[in-house]
């Protein structure tokens, strides 16, 4: 089992989260709320108003997300829907546990590492767009998200 941490469209309540729970993709199970240790960019980009973590460490701000444990399968279908690796890369983050979980043996406060979905591959001014660290796709941004079906 693998750890995947989940920062925009894939968390729950937000537009992608049926993929994370569809058993024909794999098993992934909520473990926890999180936040990174380190800083990064989180920017809503392109016509479809996607977000994106920049693998910019020590810029933007600290992200809010959720932790998963995953199967072989679905990591396999996550890299696919994330298009590693042309349009994200899978990386490894530092995570501070925001809610104890008994079962996975996580406290509050906690820290530990898990799989994240970011990019090095961006537009020159990215960098300077707005930056969030919770993201919702139905947020005060006002950057409608475009589900996978309407985009062309």
């Amino acid at each position: 089992m693998h750890h995947i941490f989940v920062y925009g469209s894939l968390k729950r309540g937000q537009p992608n989260h049926p993929y994370m729970i569809d058993s024909n993709n794999g098993k992934a199970e909520f473990l926890c709320p999180a936040v990174t240790v380190q800083k990064f960019p989180l920017v809503i980009a392109t016509k479809y108003n996607l977000v994106f973590l920049l693998n910019l460490p020590g810029q933007g701000k600290r992200i809010h997300g959720e932790i998963y444990k995953v199967d072989e399968k679905m990591l396999k279908y996550l890299d696919w829907f994330e298009k590693v690796p042309t349009m994200y890369q899978r990386t490894v983050v530092e995570l501070e546990v925001k809610m104890a979980d008994k079962e996975e043996k996580l406290s509050p406060g906690s820290i530990m590492e898990a799989f994240v979905y970011s990019t090095t591959t961006y537009q020159p001014d990215w960098p300077s767009l707005p930056t969030y660290d919770n993201y919702d796709a139905n947020g005060d941004h006002g950057l409608k998200f475009v589900p996978r079906e309407d985009r062309k």
